[in-house]
């Protein structure tokens, strides 16, 4: 980005409340069911229904309000939002405007270069998703009304980005509170969560606000970061060119990586906002506020500072660890069988999300219990296995979730830790290789390496590992003194 001048980026996130009938009626919210089946007289929009508002609904916008720091206020009414589309069969959506239920909130982020910075939230609000309109189908334009009604809450933040980092840092903490508080399963890609950026560049100094752009249809987080950079260079590259920016709102084309215009100003709707006359204020009073705050749970970054202080795991342990709540919980499983807490660590962050990632599932889905992981990892600490073993163990485990210290038994792979037995395989070895072994008494210690190599191998990796160490020494060392 040209030096002379800085962006400033605000973001509007949708994000799809997981309760399991609409915002104002009794259909099911389920993603996937045959077009135009969850409906009724209600989301459809016909003449003299009455909406009912979800109660889950409001607990749900509180809570993600209470996560990000924000007032909840006692009084927030809804609003008609008017337009004319198919996807919209009312004539209008069901939103919040003038007093939405949560306002003045913020949340931190840490940039790359280890920079914390607030990122400031105008509001939350509630509000009803419209239909969808299917242009792809080879025919005319279809419309599927199952998303009428589901009920979303959208979250403005301040114009307070400067960069897509910050843009793509503030989404994902966004995405992962959702997820935390349960409400939102965050998936971009079914457009459960939404996001849209206001953009807009001035000159290094300024303090009044450029013209800005809306960018739509970004359907990941790595697109809402490429789009935002994009973005900021075709505008600071028509303002060089001594050119000015048009209000208009764009779409990202994630194929090609850039923006084409979707309107302008002048075609850009005014809603003409006004109160719903169908429903009555949403009273959030301190008792009820102090019933959904208990259904708080620890957030990712307290949970991350308690990880770091309780199992004295690295910061960026606990970081990884803490990134998905499932996740979380798993690692606190496995830690509730063994007090092995940087070796729990370990395993999760390498072996188990290194299969997740692999077989593209989630935490949940993976199929060996936290329980079984943590007894492996006694199995290694009380000896009875070496850690190259327990490689071995593991790919068993996730053919069937099976007890570990079952799976030795039934192979035959405990550990040879008798000293004879230890005192017999490194004699063998010494006797049959003394090429190296005058090596190492010669002064090249390095041969010890193959010596555990050759004992580890004649004992098909059951020997341990310590023990094996030490008796080679020894006995090379009574060699050397002609013991």
């Amino acid at each position: 980005m040209n030096n002379k001048y800085e962006a400033v980026i605000g973001l509007e996130v949708h994000a799809q409340l997981l309760t399991e009938s609409k915002i104002f009626c009794g259909c099911s919210t389920k993603f996937g069911n045959p077009p135009n089946s969850n409906v009724c007289p209600v989301c459809l929009g016909h003449p003299g229904v009455l909406p009912v508002l979800n109660k889950k609904v409001v607990e749900f916008a509180a809570l993600m309000g209470m996560a990000t720091n924000c007032e909840i206020k006692e009084k927030s009414i809804f609003a008609r939002k008017n337009y004319f589309y198919p996807d919209s069969p009312k004539g209008w959506q069901t939103s919040q405007f003038e007093e939405p239920i949560c306002e003045n909130g913020h949340l931190d982020i840490t940039l790359s270069d280890g920079t914390e910075k607030c990122l400031g939230i105008t509001r939350i609000h509630m509000e009803e998703d419209a239909g969808k309109s299917i242009h792809d189908l080879g025919y005319d334009t279809c419309v599927d009304l199952n998303r009428c009604g589901v009920p979303l809450i959208e979250i403005v933040s301040e114009p307070d980005m400067r960069s897509p980092e910050d843009a793509y840092l503030y989404l994902t903490k966004i995405k992962q509170i959702i997820t935390y508080l349960g409400i939102c399963d965050g998936n971009m890609e079914e457009g459960s969560l939404r996001c849209d950026a206001n953009i807009s560049i001035r000159l290094k100094g300024e303090t009044e606000l450029g013209t800005k752009t809306e960018v739509k249809n970004m359907n990941s987080f790595r697109n809402v970061e490429k789009a935002i950079a994009h973005e900021i260079e075709r505008q600071i590259e028509i303002v060089e060119e001594g050119g000015r920016i048009i209000q208009q709102t764009l779409l990202w084309d994630a194929d090609h990586e850039e923006v084409s215009p979707m309107r302008s100003k002048e075609e850009a709707h005014d809603y003409r906002y006004f109160p719903e006359p169908d429903l009555m204020p949403v009273v959030v009073s301190e008792e009820w506020k102090a019933e959904i705050a208990k259904n708080l749970p620890e957030l990712p970054e307290a949970r991350k500072a308690r990880f770091i202080s309780e199992y004295k795991i690295p910061e960026y342990d606990a970081a990884v660890l803490t990134t998905e709540r499932p996740l979380a919980d798993y690692y606190e499983k496995v830690i509730s069988v063994t007090d092995d807490y940087k070796s729990a660590s370990n395993w999760v962050m390498t072996d188990v999300l290194k299969i997740i990632k692999e077989d593209k599932v989630d935490i949940t889905e993976f199929k060996v219990s936290p329980e079984n992981l943590g007894k492996l990892i006694n199995l290694i600490n009380n000896n009875t296995i070496s850690g190259k073993i327990a490689k071995s163990v593991f790919p068993e485990m996730l053919k069937e979730d099976k007890d570990p210290e079952t799976i030795v038994k039934d192979k035959n792979l405990v550990q040879i830790t008798d000293t004879s037995a230890i005192d017999g395989i490194v004699d063998t070895i010494l006797d049959n290789n003394p090429g190296q072994v005058e090596q190492y008494l010669g002064g090249k210690e390095t041969v010890l390496g193959f010596f555990v190599g050759q004992v580890m191998k004649e004992s098909r990796g059951k020997a341990n590992p310590q023990m094996v160490n030490e008796t080679l020494k020894k006995k090379l060392e009574e060699k050397r003194t002609g013991e």
